[in-house]
């Protein structure tokens, strides 16, 4: 218990625990997106179905992964807002001039993305898993259809494509600022690590945003 209560009063510890949680919800991200992607098989929508019957199988593991998840999410914020609250206790007086050459569009908005999507999460489960939001039709644990009457609200969509964009800069900047929370900090390594950072969110956020651009499209029916 002293050893956990010291790496949360550190801010070196706080970097920690938002690189682990992090990590997790870059997992997640991933294999969400593998599971989406499956809404390209041209077998009528049978296997992005059984994909979500499946994870609907084991209530058991289902709600693991979703607490999981919840937990990651919350320590996440928290470990932001803490660490944002002491850099400004650190320098309760702003600079007059600030230099951005060094600061990324991503990592300037990081406090403002990281709420934003969290948001979306919630929006986004009441659309596709609960069917709150959902346009009438929504029908449980038929995920090939719900995904295309859902997106096939145009204001919806463009939501969605907002989102996965903000997500992209987010996971950018998280990508390899994590990197450095664990201490892999070198002139040699990280721009190599910035690199791969702008590939993955880049190819993440295209996963995505070719979902309900492919159904408007017409090219998944």
């Amino acid at each position: 218990m002293n050893l956990a209560l010291r790496i949360w009063r550190s801010s070196l510890g706080k970097k920690f625990l938002m690189a682990l949680t992090g990590l997790v919800l870059f997992g997640f991200v991933i294999g969400h997106l593998l599971g989406n992607l499956q809404i390209f098989i041209p077998d009528g929508g049978a296997a992005i179905d059984a994909y979500g019957k499946f994870l609907q199988s084991s209530k058991g593991l289902l709600w693991t992964m979703r607490i999981g998840l919840l937990l990651s999410v919350l320590l996440h914020i928290v470990c932001a807002i803490e660490l944002t609250a002491q850099n400004k206790s650190a320098r309760p007086e702003p600079y007059k001039h600030r230099d951005w050459r060094h600061a990324t569009y991503a990592a300037r908005t990081m406090m403002i993305s990281g709420p934003l999507l969290a948001l979306f999460v919630i929006y986004h489960l009441g659309h596709f898993t609960t069917g709150h939001f959902a346009p009438q039709g929504f029908e449980h644990l038929k995920v090939h259809d719900n995904m295309i009457l859902g997106f096939g609200v145009w204001w919806a969509s463009t939501a969605y494509i907002v989102a996965m964009i903000l997500l992209g800069t987010h996971l950018y900047h998280g990508g390899w600022s994590m990197f450095q929370s664990v201490g892999i900090n070198h002139p040699r390594w990280t721009p190599i690590l910035k690199k791969g950072s702008a590939v993955a969110a880049f190819v993440i956020t295209a996963g995505y945003i070719s979902i309900p651009i492919a159904i408007w499209a017409g090219l998944v029916k």
